[in-house]
């Protein structure tokens, strides 16, 4: 098996959920909507709709705003990738991964624009070897296609295969085997079940940098 790491992005690499507490403090005071609101639209994000076109109409209407959807979305797109951060840990055990003759790459699900953003502020464009983007590739996770692409852009074919780590138990974990990958779950503590199909579990992605470099 190559020396291949593939890591998601979104709350393995970066911590959005932090970025979107931050986020939700700025919009809630310009806003001037309230001491609740941070806490509903925390809740409203927790809930899961991938598709914020949906969360930002829901925002607008609870809020009675007079801000069309389309502007909220564009702004929230414009002002995440300068709310999200790579820790120091975090680049340096990716630097310590690829001095030691690892392949590192990036597969994420979301829009282009927004997702590559996150990638060049925190720094992460520099400490990997390539990326995959979901929107630019026309192609989402857990769909294999979208590994190849990564593993072909670190220089290797997917069928030599390596490892995935991430935080979602489809899209990375099922994608990731689907792939003919060895996977590592970033357990947060969202799922209830224990037949999560990973290889390991760790609740932070510098344990699984750690298992990594323990690989014979």
């Amino acid at each position: 098996m190559r020396r291949l790491a593939l890591f998601d992005l979104d709350n393995t690499l970066i911590d959005l959920d932090l970025a979107f507490r931050a986020w939700a403090e700025e919009f809630v005071h310009g806003r001037r909507l309230g001491a609740d609101a941070v806490d509903w639209l925390i809740a409203l994000n927790a809930a899961g709709y991938p598709h914020r076109e949906i969360f930002f109409e829901k925002v607008r209407e609870h809020f009675a705003l007079s801000d069309l959807m389309d502007d909220l979305w564009r702004e929230y797109r414009r002002r995440m990738p300068h709310l999200v951060h790579c820790r120091p840990e975090v680049l340096d055990g990716l630097a310590d991964l690829r001095a030691t003759g690892w392949l590192v790459g990036i597969v994420t699900n979301g829009m282009a624009e927004n997702q590559l953003g996150k990638i060049r502020n925190t720094g992460l464009a520099d400490a990997v070897d390539a990326w995959a983007l979901s929107e630019a590739e026309g192609i989402r996770k857990p769909e294999v296609a979208l590994f190849d692409i990564a593993a072909r852009r670190c220089g290797v074919p997917l069928d030599g295969g390596g490892w995935m780590i991430g935080d979602n138990l489809i899209a990375d974990v099922a994608g990731g085997r689907a792939a003919g990958l060895c996977t590592i779950w970033i357990d947060r503590g969202t799922s209830l079940s224990d037949d999560h199909g990973a290889d390991h579990v760790v609740s932070d992605v510098t344990q699984a940098m750690e298992i990594l470099q323990s690989w014979p």
